[in-house]
C-alpha cells in the first residue's frame, strides 16, 4: 500500500517525537520539532569514563543548536563525564552528560543513553599487526601482534634508503654520485605495468634522484640500483651483497624479528623475471615492532627524511613521482591536528596494505605507527594516532 508524501512525513515526525523518552532518535526528533532547549538542573559528578554504546548519537552544545561531533566518528574514544544535566524540550525531559575526550579538544552534551560506562576498548579491525611508538621515549604505547614477522612490501625501502644515507654520512659518496642504471633487468622492471613506476631512460642517475624515486614513488628498480651502489657495484651479485648488509644492520639494531631477501620489498617470485631473485624465503619478514625501530633510527639519524617524505608529488626526468601517503595535507585522510609528515606506504598481495605513519600533535611527542597486512591502512592509522593522543599516551 502506498502512503502519500505528506502523510508519511507526518507519521515519521510524530514517531520521532514520541521516541525521545525511548531513545530511538531523541536529538533528531527535538531538532525537527521544537529547537528550544532549557536547562532544568545541573549536577557536578566525579569524573567518570564512558564510551559510545553503538553507532548512534551525537554531542551537542548546551542549547542543542549546534552539533559538535557524531559519536560514530570517534569509535575508540573514551569520553569523560563531569556533569549530569537535565534538559527540557517542550513537555519532555531527558538526562544528558557533559563530556570531553581525554585531550579536551572535543566537549559538549550527549544524551545519557548513547553512552555506556567504562573506557573505550580500542582495537584495529583489519590490521593483522600494528604498533604505536613514542619517538621521544622510544617506548611502545600500543600494540597488536607486534612481534609477529610478516611480509612488509615497500616498507622495506626504509632500510634500503637508510643504508644509502649511512654510506653518504660515512664519506663514501654524495647526493651527486652517479648510480649505474644500465642493467637490462632493472630497465625492464621500471617499465613493468605491475611493479614499475619510474622508468630508467638513462644509464645513470644521481643518488639523490633515485633516493627520491624510491621514497616518494616507491620505485622498485630505483631501490635495487641504490642497494647495488651501496654494496659497491651494479650487477645482481651486488644486490645479494647488499641484502646481506640489510640483515647485518638489522642484527646491529637487535631486530630479532627481521629477515630480508629483497632490497625493494618485492617477493622472490616477482623478482625472478627480472633476474633479481636470490632464493630462500619468498618475502622479507619483519615484525611491526622492528619496522617501527627502523623508522625511529631513520628519523633520529636523518631527520630531513620527513621533509622529503611529505612531498606529495614532483617531476623527475620528465616523469611524475606520486606519493601514495593519503594522510598528507590535502589528501582524503588528512587530519590537521595530527601533523602527519611521513613516512612510507607498501603493498603486495602477500603483504596486504602496509603503512608507516608519523606525526606530532602540538603539545605531544612525535609518534610512529605501523600497520601491517591491513585493508584500511589510513583509516586505522588515523584511529590509532587519535587514540594515542586522546588518551595522553604520548
Amino acid at each position: 500500500m502506498k502512503i502519500n508524501r505528506w502523510l508519511r512525513t507526518a507519521l515519521i515526525t510524530c514517531a520521532a517525537v514520541f521516541s525521545f523518552g525511548i531513545g530511538v532518535s531523541a536529538q533528531t526528533a527535538f531538532a525537527a520539532t521544537t529547537p528550544k532547549y532549557t536547562t532544568v538542573s545541573t549536577t557536578t559528578i566525579k569524573k567518570a569514563p564512558y564510551h559510545k554504546k553503538s553507532a548512534a548519537g551525537a554531542i551537542y552544545n548546551l542549547s542543542h543548536t549546534k552539533k559538535i561531533a557524531n559519536l560514530k566518528t570517534y569509535p575508540y574514544t573514551t569520553w569523560y563525564a563531569t556533569k549530569k544535566v537535565t534538559l527540557k524540550n517542550g513537555a519532555s525531559k531527558a538526562l544528558y552528560y557533559k563530556v570531553s575526550n581525554g585531550s579536551g579538544s572535543v566537549s559538549g552534551y550527549v544524551w545519557h543513553n548513547y553512552l555506556t560506562p567504562g573506557k573505550s576498548p580500542f582495537g584495529l579491525k583489519y590490521a593483522q599487526s600494528a604498533v604505536a611508538l613514542d619517538m621521544n621515549t622510544g617506548g611502545t604505547v600500543w600494540s597488536k601482534a607486534a612481534d609477529t614477522p610478516r611480509p612488509i612490501a615497500s616498507i622495506t625501502k626504509l632500510m634500503t634508503l637508510y643504508l644509502v644515507r649511512q654510506k653518504i654520512s660515512n664519506g663514501d659518496g654524495t647526493w651527486d654520485s652517479k648510480v649505474n642504471t644500465s642493467n637490462a633487468g632493472l630497465k625492464k622492471l621500471g617499465k613493468d605495468k605491475d611493479f614499475g613506476g619510474f622508468k630508467f631512460t638513462k644509464n645513470s642517475y644521481t643518488v639523490r634522484d633515485l633516493y627520491l624515486a624510491g621514497l616518494i614513488e616507491s620505485s622498485n628498480n630505483a631501490a635495487i640500483a641504490l642497494g647495488q651502489w651501496v654494496a659497491g657495484g651494479s650487477t645482481p651479485t651486488y644486490n645479494k651483497k647488499f641484502i646481506n648488509m640489510m640483515n647485518a644492520q638489522a642484527k646491529l639494531w637487535n631486530l630479532t624479528d627481521a629477515s630480508f631477501v629483497s632490497a625493494s620489498g618485492m617477493e622472490q617470485n616477482s623478482l625472478k623475471p627480472f633476474g633479481y631473485s636470490i632464493g630462500g624465503a619468498n618475502a622479507n619478514l619483519v615484525s611491526a615492532n622492528d619496522v617501527a625501530q627502523i623508522a625511529k633510527h631513520f628519523i633520529a639519524d636523518y631527520n630531513d627524511v620527513l621533509t622529503d617524505a611529505s612531498i606529495k608529488s614532483m617531476t623527475l626526468d620528465g616523469q611524475k613521482l606520486y606519493n601514495y601517503n593519503n594522510m598528507l595535507p590535502g589528501r582524503k585522510y588528512y587530519q590537521k591536528s595530527l601533523n602527519v609528515d611521513g613516512l612510507k606506504t607498501g603493498y603486495t598481495v602477500p603483504a596486504g596494505y602496509c603503512f608507516v605513519g608519523t606525526g606530532r600533535k602540538a603539545g605531544h611527542d612525535r609518534i610512529i605507527t605501523v600497520v601491517l597486512h591491513d585493508q584500511n591502512e589510513f583509516t586505522e592509522t588515523r584511529s590509532l594516532m587519535n587514540y594515542v593522543y586522546n588518551n595522553k599516551l604520548a
